[in-house]
């Protein structure tokens, strides 16, 4: 009988021909379960993973001819956010002489089950996800085909296991708030990204800690958790510009969102930034380009990408040398980046003028 491995030089030993004996199939069968083939059983493919995996399989990176090129895979493609990720990919993918490629898949928390199948037919050099996590079953997949990834976390808080790059967004928040602070508002509103998410949450952290510093009160119904995009953002603008004692300032967790908030404070005769102070999340070109220009945070989308495609080759080039998994030997230091934010002062804020008059219905 076959016993599991106890150690990475023992379970580099496992030859397929002992995983295919010990689930009943063929070797070929085997293989198009490695390769991500489409013709094999559902319950076959579970066992020979299952073996795989409790034997430490790992396949040797030169043993398949790999396609000369990245993934960058989203859960959705519709936003200037997800253009800037591209472009960052593409300008180190070109000097390095590769391709990219581009993938949507699954939700924002992670890509979708049947994605990886794709992928190991694909056979890239290796894989950038824009997703908070990963789950086990399709990182052990990929560990054991020897497909390096790494994750672009705008949460900030990856899995010690992961490659990852992201930035600093409780410090965003902060930056943000202290801005409206020191323009004397303390009617301040928050429309942050979703509940579930790390960075809405490090964002509206950042928020309450300046608010709490300058000892200022955080009204509960000025707080509102949106999803990253221009609906929410003027959807709950409606609604907090409507309300008796209406803010003078909104704090929006991406510039989707502030654009939001400027078209709601446009269709109710709000003056922005005469009577409402806007700041942004982002500073995604568009920013710049809205009316007013928008005051916002500045995370380095550009770079955050290109840092992304550089730690992925370099995984790339550790999983050729052989050896266990890579991304265990380079260490914290090589395999998470977290990059700073900054606030970029435009026109949609100002000095408060005063209270803010209700607007009606």
């Amino acid at each position: 009988m076959l016993q599991p491995m106890r150690d990475d030089r023992s379970a580099r030993r496992v030859t397929l021909a002992q995983v295919a004996t010990r689930a009943g199939v063929s070797l070929s069968t085997v293989s198009k379960v490695l390769n991500g083939r489409p013709d094999v059983s559902a319950p076959t493919r579970v066992k020979v993973e299952e073996l795989l995996e409790a034997h430490g399989y790992r396949r040797s990176s030169s043993s398949v001819p790999e396609a000369p090129l990245i993934e960058i895979v989203f859960h959705e493609l519709d936003s200037a956010w997800s253009m800037e990720l591209i472009r960052g990919m593409q300008n180190v993918a070109k000097t390095a002489g590769v391709s990219v490629v581009l993938t949507e898949t699954g939700t924002r928390h992670s890509p979708g089950a049947e994605w990886v199948e794709g992928v190991l037919r694909r056979r890239p050099l290796g894989v950038v996800l824009v997703f908070s996590t990963l789950p086990d079953e399709l990182k052990k997949k990929l560990w054991s085909r020897a497909i390096p990834f790494v994750i672009i976390d705008p949460a900030g808080d990856p899995e010690p296991d992961v490659p990852s790059v992201g930035s600093a967004n409780w410090a965003g928040g902060l930056a943000a708030t202290r801005h409206l602070l020191d323009l004397g508002h303390r009617a301040i509103a928050v429309v942050t990204g979703p509940e579930d998410m790390l960075c809405s949450l490090a964002r509206l952290d950042g928020f309450r800690s300046a608010m709490a510093m300058a000892g200022a009160e955080v009204d509960s119904r000025l707080v509102r958790f949106g999803d990253f995009h221009v609906q929410a953002g003027y959807d709950h603008a409606m609604e907090l510009l409507r309300l008796q004692e209406r803010p003078t300032a909104v704090f929006a967790g991406s510039d989707l969102q502030a654009l939001g908030v400027l078209e709601a404070a446009r269709v109710l005769g709000v003056q922005v930034p005469e009577d409402l102070s806007v700041v942004g999340y982002d500073d995604i070109p568009l920013a710049q380009w809205s009316s007013p220009a928008l005051t916002t945070v500045h995370q380095p989308l550009v770079e955050m990408a290109e840092e992304a495609a550089r730690m992925l080759l370099r995984l790339r080039s550790a999983y050729q040398s052989g050896g266990d998994r890579p991304d265990a030997r380079l260490g914290q230091a090589d395999t998470r980046i977290e990059f700073a934010t900054r606030l970029v002062v435009r026109n949609s804020t100002a000095v408060v003028k005063s209270a803010a008059e209700p607007i009606g219905p």
